[in-house]
C-alpha cells in the first residue's frame, strides 16, 4: 500500500491531482464494527471514470471482494435515499445506478481484519462475508450524516449522477451498435478492417494504423493469414474529456471495439478477444506520438485488461534509412544510425533518409522494417498493480483539462525525450 502521512485522505488527494474536484474536502470516515476496522476516503471530480482502490491489512486487493461490495451497496443506497427524500429525483425517474454515482469518483476502502480469507486464482479478492456488512453499515451511517450536513455539496453529487444516468441511457443505445453479434444476427466487422484469414486468436494480430495511405501500404505489406489492419482516420476522440454517449458514438472507437470483439465495461469478455497482439503503428513524430497516447488512453480507461494481460504493443518503425553501394540498412534511433555509419564508413556515398512517416515507405520496406515478425521491433505496453495509480495520474495529467499540471509534467520530463520532431 502507498504510505502517506495524511493516510488514505492524502492518497485520494494525490490520485485526484490534476483533476477538477466537485467539492474541496475529501470525505473520510472510520470505525470498528464487529472487530473489523474500516476506513473510507473519497472525493468526486469532473472526469467520467471511477478510480477505486481497496486494501485489506494494507495489502492491495485489485479484484475487490466483500469490502468493495459493501462500499458500493452503501454508496448507491444512501445517495438514492437522499435524492428521493430531497426530491432531487422525481417520482417517475428510476433510481441512480452504482455506475452513475461512481462516475468521477476517487475512493479508497481499507479494512483491517484478524483472519482475512482470499478468493480467486490470484488470491487478490477478499471473501469474508462479515466484512461486507461492516463496511456497508459504517458508510451508510456516516455518509447519510455527511449528506444531510452539506446540502449544497450533496446536490452537486446528485446532479452529476443524474447527468451520468441520462448520458448512460444515450450510450446504451449507441453501445448496441458496438456489441459483437452472432453470425445469425449478422453484425459485420468494420468495413475498413482488412481481417486475417486465421481464426485462432493466438496466431492473430491487428495493426491499428493512422491514415488511409499508411493503411494502404500496411494492407499490401501484411501477411494476410495472421495480420489484420484497421486504419483510423485522423486523431481519435480524447476519452479523458468525453462522456460515454460521445465515446460510443465515435466511429473510430466503435470500429476498434467491434474489431477486438471483447466489448467494454460490463460487456467486457477477454475470452472473446480476436487478436492476441494489438499493435499501435503510428508515425515516429509528434503527431504520431499524440495518436498513440490517445489510443493508449482509450485502452487504459475502457479495456485495461488488454494492457494488464500483455496484449498491447507499440510498433517501432525505423527513423533512418541508410543506403551505400546499393546496400540498405535501417536505424531505429540515432545511436543505431551512428553505429551503422561507423561500421560502413562516413563518406559521400552514404545516402541517409530521415523517415517522417509510415507513408514514405513502400509496402516492401514497411514489411521488412516494421511488420515482419522475424525482424521487427515491438514494445509491449506493461501495467501492474504497483504502477496503476502513477499511470492513472499520468493519463489525467497529459489528457485532462488542466493546463498547468500538463506544462509541469512536460517541463519535468523533457530531458528524457529523444528524436523529437518539431
Amino acid at each position: 500500500m502507498f504510505h502517506y502521512e495524511g493516510g488514505i485522505k492524502e492518497f485520494v488527494a494525490y490520485l485526484n491531482k490534476g483533476k477538477t474536484f466537485l467539492y474541496d474536502q475529501v470525505f473520510y470516515c472510520e470505525g470498528t464494527k464487529d472487530g473489523i476496522y474500516v476506513e473510507i476516503a473519497m472525493q468526486h471530480n469532473d472526469s467520467y471514470t471511477e478510480n477505486i482502490y481497496s486494501f485489506v491489512n494494507n495489502i492491495n486487493t485489485p479484484e475487490g471482494g466483500t469490502h468493495l461490495a459493501g462500499f458500493k451497496n452503501a454508496l448507491t443506497t444512501t445517495l438514492n435515499d437522499y435524492a428521493r427524500k430531497n426530491k432531487l429525483l422525481k417520482e417517475n425517474e428510476t433510481n441512480l445506478s452504482g455506475e452513475d454515482i461512481r462516475e468521477g469518483l476517487t475512493a479508497i476502502i481499507s479494512v483491517k481484519i484478524e483472519e482475512p480469507q482470499f478468493e480467486g486464482q490470484t488470491k487478490q479478492k477478499l471473501g469474508n462475508s462479515e466484512v461486507r456488512g461492516a463496511v456497508d453499515n459504517l458508510l451508510r451511517e456516516q455518509f447519510t450524516y455527511y449528506l444531510e450536513q452539506n446540502p449544497s455539496l450533496s446536490k452537486i453529487i446528485c446532479d452529476k449522477s443524474i447527468l451520468a444516468q441520462r448520458a448512460r441511457a444515450a450510450a446504451r443505445k449507441a453501445r448496441d451498435l458496438t456489441r459483437r453479434k452472432t453470425a445469425l444476427e449478422g453484425m459485420a466487422l468494420p468495413g475498413k478492417l482488412a481481417d486475417c484469414s486465421d481464426k485462432n486468436p493466438e496466431n492473430c494480430e491487428i495493426y491499428i494504423v493512422e491514415g488511409d495511405s499508411a493503411g494502404g501500404s500496411a494492407k499490401t505489406a501484411r501477411s494476410r493469414n495472421t495480420q489484420a489492419i484497421l486504419p483510423l482516420r485522423g486523431k481519435i476522440l480524447n476519452v479523458e474529456k468525453a462522456r460515454l454517449d460521445r465515446i460510443y458514438a465515435n466511429a473510430e472507437i466503435r470500429a476498434m471495439i467491434t474489431a477486438f470483439g471483447t466489448g467494454i465495461h460490463e460487456d467486457f469478455d477477454l475470452s472473446k478477444l480476436r487478436y492476441h497482439k494489438i499493435i499501435i503503428m503510428t508515425d515516429a513524430d509528434v503527431d504520431g506520438a499524440h495518436i498513440s497516447t490517445l489510443l493508449l488512453t482509450f485502452l487504459y480507461r475502457f479495456m485495461p485488461e488488454l494492457i494488464r494481460e500483455g496484449y498491447v504493443y507499440l510498433a517501432q518503425p525505423p527513423l533512418f534509412k541508410v543506403e551505400k553501394n546499393k546496400k540498405v540498412w535501417y536505424a531505429y534511433d540515432v545511436e543505431e544510425l551512428n553505429s551503422i555509419l561507423k561500421e560502413i564508413g562516413r563518406d559521400n556515398n552514404n545516402k541517409i533518409q530521415r523517415y517522417k512517416g509510415l507513408g514514405e515507405m513502400d509496402a516492401e520496406q514497411l514489411w521488412e522494417t516494421t511488420m515482419d515478425p522475424e525482424r521487427r521491433v515491438l514494445l509491449r505496453v506493461v501495467m501492474n498493480e504497483d504502477t496503476t495509480s502513477e499511470m492513472d495520474l499520468t493519463f489525467t495529467t497529459l489528457m485532462g483539462d488542466q493546463v498547468e499540471p500538463r506544462r509541469e509534467f512536460i517541463e519535468a520530463n523533457a530531458k528524457y525525450v529523444q528524436n523529437l520532431d518539431v
